[in-house]
C-alpha cells in the first residue's frame, strides 16, 4: 500500500480533525480528502470497534455511514456523500483523540502485513459480493446495538472487507467472509 493510502494516514488525518471541544462528522470527512470509498468504509468500521462504540447511538450512526457508504460503492459513485443529519453529529473531541490512539497501534500492523494478493477478490465481479455485505452489515448494525458487542463484531467484519478493498489484498476479502460465515454459524447453533 503506497503511504499515501495507509491507514495509519488515515487515521492520523482523523485525529488532525479534532480541533475543538467536539469535533462533527463533516470535519472528519474534510480532514480525510478525496479518498477512495473504501477508506471512507474503513473509518466507521474501525471507530466501532473502539472505545468509542460505548457512546450510546455511535454505533447507529456508524452504521448507517456503512450502509450509505457501501451502497454509493455499489452505485459506482467516486465521491463520497452523507447526509446533512449525519455530517452534523458531533462528540467530544477527547473521546475521538482516545480513539486515533487507541487505533495507531493495529493501524501501523495491518499497514504491514497488507499486499496485493488475489486479486480477482477485490476486482468486478466479486467485489459487488463484498460491497453487498458491507451494505447488509450496516443497515443491521443498529438493530445489534441492544445486543452487547454485536455491532463491534460486524464492524470487525466490515473492517477486514474493506481493508481487503483499500489494499486490494483478497486475503482480508476472505478473513471477512469466513468471520461472517462464523457469525451466521454462531447465531444459527444459538437459535436452535
Amino acid at each position: 500500500m503506497d503511504a499515501q493510502d495507509s491507514i495509519e494516514d488515515l487515521i492520523e488525518r482523523i485525529g488532525e480533525a479534532a480541533t475543538g471541544e467536539e469535533t462533527s462528522l463533516r470535519e472528519v470527512v474534510e480532514a480525510l480528502g478525496q479518498r477512495s470509498l473504501a477508506a471512507y468504509l474503513l473509518v466507521p468500521s474501525l471507530a466501532v470497534l473502539s472505545p468509542l462504540s460505548g457512546v450510546p447511538l455511535f454505533s447507529t450512526i456508524c452504521g448507517a455511514a456503512i450502509f450509505l457508504i457501501s451502497a454509493q460503492m455499489l452505485m459506482r459513485r467516486d465521491h463520497l456523500w452523507l447526509p446533512d443529519i449525519l455530517m452534523r453529529r458531533r462528540l467530544p473531541s477527547k473521546r475521538l483523540e482516545a480513539a486515533v490512539r487507541w487505533m495507531r497501534a493495529p493501524a501501523r500492523f495491518l499497514d504491514r502485513i497488507t499486499a496485493r494478493r488475489i486479486g480477482f477478490l477485490v476486482h468486478r465481479p466479486f467485489i459487488w459480493v463484498t460491497q453487498a455485505m458491507c451494505l447488509i452489515a450496516g443497515l443491521v448494525m443498529p438493530v445489534l446495538e441492544l445486543v452487547p458487542f454485536t455491532s463491534s463484531i460486524l464492524g470487525g467484519m466490515v473492517s477486514m472487507l474493506a481493508l481487503g478493498m483499500l489494499a486490494r489484498d483478497g486475503v482480508f476479502t476472505i478473513l471477512g467472509f469466513a468471520a461472517i460465515g462464523g457469525l451466521y454459524s454462531g447465531l444459527t447453533t444459538l437459535l436452535h
